[in-house]
């Protein structure tokens, strides 16, 4: 179903959010004798190689089901602009089937360009490498993150050399979810150059540089180009249709009317919840197929309005 109207998109995204959770297991699980467990303060990076300030920095935790084999895995970047922010475990992600892997990364002034690309690579790499220590497994595994968070997403997940530095394979990742990511090069690295955030670059740095077919599948959310940052909407929208006309078999783009940045954030989790239940072919809580699920929302989402 192609979703032409906004507020059609809206009611969507209601009826996700507010619908029983959905939950990813491979063995024979239920949801009610799920324990989860919390492993704090891990270091993603060789600590020999370190300065004090990656020490500091480079660190995530794990929050899985215990009992259970197979699970889907999302690691989780905070946004805050690549100069602040801390990880933290999502609550709409809790208690949902799923591992939750949340990243600290070096941040600007502190570090520059591309050192937050560098970490966020060495954390998904350990994950790839770490998961199935603790029953995940590593082909289920989905990178997502809001604003400077998706902005990370994209970059490791389309520009391959990121974590090929890593000793891993970005097509290896089974799905890309970034949350109001910047598309074209982050203002904060353009900030380090001396170039003004209303200056638009597209060059290595920006993941539209880096559109190619052979991507993990992509699922781009927005909220209304209205009231996002500058023009955050457009730039995800021009992603998008580079990815179609690249080629790329699945990568689809949801505004979400009416929610600014950061108000965009609590509708997105369920939304990234059905997009894992779709590509990894599991069921929701109540048994139902994913198919199940209200409404497709796998679908480029709005066509029409002004530019920001």
């Amino acid at each position: 179903m192609t979703l032409n109207h906004p507020k059609s998109l809206l009611a969507i995204a209601f009826l996700i959010y507010t619908a029983i959770g959905i939950s990813f297991f491979a063995d024979n699980s239920s949801p009610s004798d799920l324990r989860y467990k919390t492993v704090e303060n891990i270091a993603y990076r060789d600590e020999a190689g370190m300065d004090d300030y990656m020490r500091e920095a480079c660190r995530l935790d794990v929050y899985y089901p215990e009992n259970s084999k197979g699970f889907a895995t999302v690691v989780f970047f905070h946004g805050g602009g690549l100069t602040e922010g801390k990880r933290f475990i999502p609550e709409q992600l809790k208690r949902q089937g799923v591992g939750v892997v949340t990243v600290d990364y070096r941040l600007s002034p502190r570090a520059h360009s591309p050192a937050y690309v560098e970490d966020a690579a060495a954390a998904v790499a350990w994950v790839f490498k770490h998961i199935g220590e603790n029953g995940g497994s590593d082909k289920r595994i989905f990178v997502t993150g809001h604003s400077a968070g998706g902005y990370l997403t994209l970059m490791i997940g389309l520009d391959k050399k990121w974590l090929a530095a890593c000793g891993a394979d970005a097509d290896q990742i089974a799905g890309l979810v970034p949350f109001s990511g910047q598309a074209i090069t982050h203002f904060t690295v353009r900030k380090e150059r001396g170039i003004s955030e209303k200056q638009p670059v597209v060059d290595e740095m920006a993941p539209l540089f880096h559109v190619r077919k052979d991507a993990p599948p992509l699922l781009l959310i927005t909220g209304d180009r209205e009231l996002e940052l500058l023009g955050r909407y457009e730039e995800n929208a021009y992603l998008w249709r580079m990815m179609k006309l690249a080629g790329h078999p699945d990568t689809q783009l949801i505004e979400l009317p009416g929610l600014d940045h950061g108000g965009m954030t609590p509708p997105s989790y369920p939304i990234l919840l059905k997009f894992i239940s779709r590509i990894s072919g599991t069921q929701s809580v109540s048994g139902e197929p994913a198919s199940a699920v209200p409404a497709d929302i796998n679908t480029q989402s709005s066509t029409t309005g002004s530019n920001q």
